[in-house]
């Protein structure tokens, strides 16, 4: 069966097999239609979808025979015959072989389609080496000799097609090889992302991370807050490659703003381990933007599911550092619902900072800008409760120690007072002591203004 190089006009066929017992929080259909935008992701034409009930799952089928004698026959009934049928679940390599010779089409398991979505779109080297990852290492249980297309896979990372690779390459030992050098280049890039987040943590601007489903409007927002340009549309897995973007609260307190790649219900183990480097941005960020998709029916489940992802990463459920759910998307909202959803938001918001377990929620679209100034409110208040009043007498000349804490503190009052300048800031015990690491004179000084204050 000759082989197209390219995803592109390539016809396909969904398949959602709905397991008896596993239905969750979302219907079949809705799984179904979240395989199908899956699949759009990479401009594969879909000329037909079904949804498989199964019972009890075949070991060599996945499906009934039945059902794989339908789906053979739907292919027959297409011209052209579609290429390609997704599998929207997981399947073993002795499932998908079989399928693969009672089809005779190339077959993509759950996993494997968001592999070849995340090959697409990797453009950084990081997220490239991250990629082939989680692609070797879900290839690496379907060698040697149960997985038949090797031969046929695209740059020896993708599987819909391209130039030919040598036999030596289905050997397992030279995966192994191939898997222990991305190891050791991703650990590279962990030690570099650690070196760069303790560099930030000893500068005083605080990290936001921006998490949630798979287009939920992440990109979107960030773009609004940032004034940036980062790929925003609606498409699953829009955004892959992680981006970061200093801005300014009203107040004048500066953060970096982080967008990481969308999660996604059942999202492989491969890749939470390969992009834990990127990932673990979100553990170190000081607060967590949850952007949700208020406007999708399956937005509960959603929710769930990132939080699973979460929990995988090590975010426990406990964890106090403050949550913020940005109900984003009510522009989609008729008026009731959308009245609805901001009754909820501001039912969350009664002065405590939000965690995991209960965040604080603001109804927002990040299309329209509507609710996008509370949320950064939200942000302030949560960044700044423990900041503390503090006075402090600026010796002349003082304009560096003065630019630095305007850079990085809330001005509260600046008072002239002969060739000095006394000036009162909110900040962080934390922003404190990096202001009089680097300025003893004003710290002697801050001494002396405290001692006049008490007397």
């Amino acid at each position: 069966m000759s082989e197209p190089k390219t995803s592109e006009n390539l016809f396909a066929i969904v398949v959602h097999p709905a397991l008896r017992g596993e239905e969750g929080l979302r219907a079949p259909e809705a799984r179904l239609e979240e395989a199908v935008g899956l699949a759009a992701a990479i401009n594969l034409q879909i000329v037909d979808t079904m949804i498989a009930p199964v019972q009890k799952p075949r070991p060599a089928t996945l499906l009934g025979g039945g059902k794989v004698e339908e789906i053979k026959a739907r292919l027959d009934a297409h011209d052209p015959r579609p290429a390609l049928v997704i599998v929207d679940g997981a399947l073993t390599p002795v499932q998908h072989r079989n399928l693969e010779k009672e089809w005779d089409a190339k077959v993509l398991d759950r996993t494997a389609l968001i592999l070849e979505i995340f090959g697409d779109r990797a453009q950084t080297a990081e997220g490239r080496l991250q990629v082939d990852l989680a692609h070797l290492d879900y290839q690496r249980s379907r060698l040697v000799r149960s997985w038949t297309h090797l031969e046929r896979q695209r740059g020896g990372a993708g599987f819909l097609g391209g130039p030919g690779e040598r036999q030596i390459e289905s050997d397992r030992r030279a995966l192994d090889d191939k898997i222990v050098r991305l190891k050791k280049k991703l650990e590279e890039v962990r030690r570099t992302r650690t070196l760069q987040r303790a560099k930030r943590k000893r500068a005083p601007h605080p990290v936001v991370a921006l998490v949630g489903y798979t287009n939920a409007g992440k990109s979107t927002l960030f773009n609004r807050l940032t004034k940036a340009s980062v790929m925003a549309e609606d498409l699953l897995f829009a955004t892959l490659d992680p981006t970061m973007r200093s801005i300014d609260l009203p107040s004048g307190v500066r953060l970096i703003l982080s967008d990481t790649v969308g999660f996604i219900s059942d999202l492989p183990t491969q890749l939470v381990a390969a992009f834990r480097a990127t990932l673990e941005e979100v553990l170190e960020a000081d607060v967590i933007i949850h952007v949700r998709d208020i406007a999708h029916e399956d937005s509960d489940a959603q929710r769930a599911d990132v939080i699973n992802v979460l929990g995988e990463l090590g975010l426990e459920h406990d964890d106090a550092r403050p949550v913020i759910e940005a109900l984003n998307k009510t522009d989609l909202l008729d008026e009731d619902d959308r009245l609805d959803v901001e009754a909820i938001a501001r039912l969350s918001q009664n002065g405590r900072i939000g965690t995991l377990a209960e965040p604080v929620r603001v109804a927002i679209s990040a299309q329209t800008g509507e609710g996008v100034d509370r949320l950064l409110a939200l942000v302030e208040e949560a960044l700044t409760i423990e900041h503390e009043r503090l006075t402090v007498r600026l010796p002349s000349p003082f304009g560096a120690a003065r630019a630095w804490l305007h850079s990085r503190a809330e001005i509260i009052d600046e008072t002239p007072s002969g060739d000095d300048m006394v000036i009162t800031v909110r900040l962080s015990k934390k922003t404190e002591g990096q202001f009089f690491k680097q300025f003893p004179a004003a710290s002697a000084a801050a001494a002396e203004e405290l001692s006049e204050q008490r007397a």
